[in-house]
């Protein structure tokens, strides 16, 4: 391990083309961290909002310039902060959420986030699926437990989250709606097992959903876009259903009046967030563990859309940006991807 790195940096608030790359130190570890020698990081549209100032709905920026970006990634452990005991070096690893400087060729997390890759998973795999999955599973299992009989609409489903979310809902027995942006993404949902498809570009997505349930509407809406649908989506619910907001990709919600929610039918609404739900060593290893087994038991598919170079980063926002991708886009940073197996 050198004592520098490579990394992108965003010097200033602005578009795409702010991302620089940078010569770094490379960091260290404290109590309670690892060090990872990253091979991949995932890019998400926070990384986005990020660079441009926009972090949470209504509030300042929580991270100013310079800073190197990236929420998410997967790697080897390759030293330990002092009291940090159940992992070793060599180890490979994924994390996610709350932890910035993923575009890099090392970084240091909290030793209590770091979850151990399982032997024979391919590491690109793993840090394409994990906070995305994870979010999908605090959803469907912990927001709102779903089972036979429910129906839920699903915004977005050929997003990140929203493939995850369709294919953990339908095992989980329910009826899945789910809207999208394009004839390629309807295919590809109806792959996941999407029960209904609705092209909202063509479609009033709220009549739709009302034709789908015989006027009775969703039992929960899960809404991961934000501004433009949120009206909708709420009075797609029937009586008491439940509205979750957790995502704004098209914008922040500033605001959800509460006649608006008796007047959908007494209907309730939430903003979920990952550290609320994903706070504790124990719920990441127990959301980590579901999602892993799905993988590997072939129930869940994990789609990477592109993998770009670091160096390429400003490509992958623009990508992002441009709303076009059906799957995860990956940054890749080194070169350690195998799959863990031993002989």
């Amino acid at each position: 391990m050198g004592e520098s790195m490579q990394a992108i940096r965003v010097p200033r608030f602005g578009g795409a083309e702010v991302l620089e790359t940078a010569v770094l130190p490379v960091p260290r570890p404290g109590p309670g961290e690892v060090l990872v020698r990253i091979a991949c990081a995932g890019v998400n549209f926070s990384d986005v909002y990020r660079r441009m100032g926009r972090v949470r709905e209504g509030h300042a920026p929580d991270l100013l310039p310079p800073y190197i970006p990236g929420s998410e990634g997967g790697g080897e452990i390759v030293a330990l902060g002092e009291g940090v005991v159940g992992l070793r070096a060599g180890e490979r690893v994924v994390y996610g959420q709350m932890n910035i400087g993923s575009y890099a060729e090392y970084a240091v997390i909290p030793a209590w986030r770091a979850v151990r890759v399982p032997e024979g998973m391919q590491l690109e795999t793993a840090a394409a699926a994990y906070v995305q999955g994870s979010t999908a599973y605090y959803l469907s299992h912990w927001v709102r437990q779903l089972g036979p009989g429910d129906t839920c609409l699903i915004q977005a489903g050929a997003g990140g989250v929203g493939q995850k979310l369709v294919q953990f809902a339908k095992m989980l027995g329910a009826r899945v709606l789910t809207t999208v942006g394009s004839p390629q993404k309807a295919e590809l949902v109806r792959a996941l097992g999407a029960d209904v498809v609705i092209p909202y570009h063509e479609v009033d997505f709220r009549e739709a959903v009302m034709d789908a349930t015989q006027g009775r509407g969703v039992d929960v809406v899960y809404d991961g876009v934000g501004a433009t649908t949120i009206a909708r989506s709420i009075r797609s619910l029937r009586r008491r259903g439940l509205c979750v907001l957790f995502g704004v990709a098209s914008g922040p919600v500033d605001s959800v009046g509460t006649l608006d929610l008796a007047e959908a039918g007494s209907v309730f609404f939430t903003r979920p967030q990952l550290r609320h739900y994903l706070g504790s060593a124990e719920d990441i290893r127990r959301a980590a563990a579901a999602l892993f087994e799905a993988i590997q038991g072939g129930h869940l598919r994990v789609t990477i859309h592109r993998i770009f170079e670091l160096a390429a980063a400003a490509q992958a926002h623009q990508a992002i940006e441009a709303r076009e991708t059906l799957g995860k886009i990956l940054l890749r940073v080194g070169t350690q991807t195998g799959t863990g197996a031993t002989s």
